[in-house]
């Protein structure tokens, strides 16, 4: 049973919307049983969920009471609702999407954030540091000095030279005799354990 009454049945879509712009809200009921179909089907097969549906449905004749920018001189009013429609449940979309990889994102975060603060990784980080130490120990004073300029300091073979005052080759030579040893010493402390 529709709720036109009867002086309203066969006005138009326009007539009635300027109606009820004009304040009469009891036009508002006519205009939904005319297209809220139209509108819940729209944002049904964009959103893909029937609550979501419902509640674009009753925004957009909502919007309708206030001033909106339907012009019946530009279309009929099911059209503008059908685009409006549309236009309302991608805007959705779109906000869903960015709070979904939000979301996400800050989930990564705190894994990240547990994984990193958990007392495993920080006891395999401090063993890990105290092997590099020990290690470190089995090569020459020179070797020592000029790795941990370049791992501990982040200084380059050239800064290196520079600071030392020593050749260049003299540092990469170093560095690479001190690398070597350091891994068959690391190789070593970790068959011991």
């Amino acid at each position: 049973m529709s709720s036109e009454s009867p002086s309203h049945v066969s006005q138009a879509d326009a007539d009635l919307f300027l109606l009820l712009q004009n304040g009469q809200t009891d036009i508002l009921a006519i205009l939904y049983d005319r297209h809220a179909a139209l509108v819940y089907g729209v944002a049904l097969r964009l959103l893909q969920n029937t609550t979501e549906a419902e509640d674009l449905t009753q925004d957009i004749f909502l919007l309708l009471t206030r001033k909106c920018s339907y012009d019946p001189k530009r279309g009929t009013l099911r059209t503008y609702l059908g685009i409006l429609t549309r236009s309302r449940a991608l805007d959705r979309l779109r906000s869903r999407s960015r709070n979904q990889k939000k979301l996400r994102n800050q989930s990564l975060d705190e894994t990240t954030k547990v994984l990193s603060e958990s007392p495993m990784v920080k006891v395999a980080q401090l063993e890990r540091s105290h092997e590099v130490q020990e290690a470190l120990k089995q090569l020459s004073i020179q070797e020592q000095e000029v790795l941990k300029m370049a791992y501990y300091q982040g200084l380059s073979q050239s800064e290196i030279a520079n600071q030392l005052n020593i050749a260049l080759g003299t540092v990469k030579s170093r560095s690479r005799r001190g690398l070597l040893k350091l891994r068959q010493a690391l190789i070593k402390l970790r068959g011991q354990s």
